[in-house]
C-alpha cells in the first residue's frame, strides 16, 4: 500500500453501556484512535453518553439492540416475541433460536428500531451518521430487510457489513467464537444485495472480528488491513498504485465495567466486566499502531466523511 489510498473508520462500539466504558472511548476519540461511536440507546448511561458525544462532537451512530437488555419502545409489553423473562430481550443466541424457529414477529421488530432511532434522535438532536447492529443482528435473515427500510425512512445511508477477508484461516480465535463469526459473515454476505436494493452503503472493506478484545494487537490490525485491501483491489489496481478505498474497524474499548451502572438493565455481562475491553483501549493507544498508519498512508475518518 503506497500513497495515502486507505480511508479508515475506527468505530467505538457500545457507547452508552456504562460511564467506564464511555469514558475509555471518549479518550481514545479525542487521542485520535477512534473517529466514531456507536451509540446503545437502552444502554445504562445513553443519556450521558449521548451529552459526551454532543460535547465533545463524536460523529455518532446508532447500535441497533434488539438481543440484550430491555426494548425502547412501550409498545412491546412482556407477551411480545422479542421479550422473554424478566421483560428483556432474548440474549445473543436466544433471539437467533427464535428467529430461526419463526418465533419472531417482524413488525416488532420494525417497532422496536423505529423506537431506537428516534430515541437516538432525541438524545442527539440529528439522525446517526450510521446505524449497525449490537452483536451483528442486522443481518440476519428476515431482520435485515425491516433494518434498511427502517433506515431509509429515516434518510440513514451508512451501515456495516461484517465480512472480514481472511477470517477463516484467524486460527487463534476460540473454537466458539471463530464459529460465531464465521455464522456473522456469512448473514453479512447475504445481506448485501438486499442492503442494496434498498439504498444502502458501507465502506468497501471491514475488519474486527478477528481482533476483538484479547485478540487485538497492532500486527494483527496491520495483517487485517493488509488482507482487506487485497480482498478489495485487483492484480491491475495493486499494480497501477491502487485506487482509494475505505474501510471499517469495529472495536470496543474501554475501561472494565462496575455493576450496577452498566449493561442495558440486566448488568454488564463478563466481556465487558474483563480486561479485554482495556487492552483493546490500550492498543488502539498504542504510538506504533499510529506510526504504521502513517507509514502505509491511511488516513483515519468518520463515517460523515465518505
Amino acid at each position: 500500500m503506497n500513497e495515502s489510498r486507505v480511508r479508515l473508520v475506527v468505530t467505538g462500539d457500545d457507547f452508552g453501556y456504562c460511564p467506564l466504558r464511555d469514558q475509555g472511548m471518549v479518550e481514545a476519540f479525542l487521542a485520535g484512535a477512534l473517529t466514531g461511536v456507536s451509540l446503545l440507546v437502552n444502554g445504562a448511561s445513553a443519556d450521558t453518553a449521548a451529552q459526551l458525544a454532543r460535547r465533545h462532537r463524536i460523529p455518532a451512530g446508532l447500535h441497533a439492540n434488539l438481543s440484550e437488555g430491555r426494548p425502547v419502545s412501550p409498545n412491546l409489553g412482556s407477551r411480545a416475541s422479542l421479550i422473554g423473562p424478566g421483560g428483556f430481550f432474548l440474549g445473543k443466541m436466544g433471539f437467533r433460536k427464535a428467529l430461526a424457529e419463526g418465533r419472531v414477529l417482524l413488525p416488532e421488530v420494525r417497532e422496536e428500531l423505529r423506537a431506537q432511532l428516534s430515541r437516538f434522535l432525541e438524545l442527539l438532536g440529528q439522525e446517526p451518521t450510521h446505524v449497525d447492529g449490537h452483536q451483528h443482528v442486522h443481518v440476519l435473515p428476515g431482520v435485515r430487510q425491516v433494518f434498511g427500510e427502517v433506515l431509509r425512512e429515516h434518510g440513514v445511508r451508512y451501515t456495516r457489513v461484517p465480512v472480514e477477508a481472511g477470517l477463516h484461516r484467524c486460527e487463534w480465535l476460540e473454537p466458539q467464537l471463530r464459529a460465531f463469526a464465521l455464522a456473522v459473515e456469512e448473514d453479512a454476505q447475504a445481506a448485501k444485495e438486499e442492503f442494496e436494493e434498498l439504498g444502502l452503503r458501507w465502506p468497501d472493506a471491514y475488519i474486527g472480528l478477528s481482533t476483538m478484545g484479547k485478540d487485538m494487537s497492532v500486527s494483527r490490525i496491520e495483517a487485517a488491513i493488509e488482507q482487506a485491501v487485497g480482498s478489495v483491489l485487483s492484480p491491475e489496481d495493486a499494480l497501477q498504485g491502487g485506487r482509494a478505498i475505505t474501510m471499517e474497524l469495529m472495536t470496543h474499548p474501554g475501561y472494565p465495567s462496575v455493576s450496577p451502572t452498566s449493561g442495558c438493565g440486566e448488568g454488564p455481562d463478563a466481556f465487558s466486566q474483563s480486561w479485554e475491553r482495556l487492552h483493546e483501549l490500550q492498543t488502539l493507544l498504542d504510538p506504533a499502531l499510529h506510526n504504521s498508519y502513517q507509514e502505509r498512508s491511511i488516513k483515519l475518518c468518520a463515517f460523515k466523511d465518505l
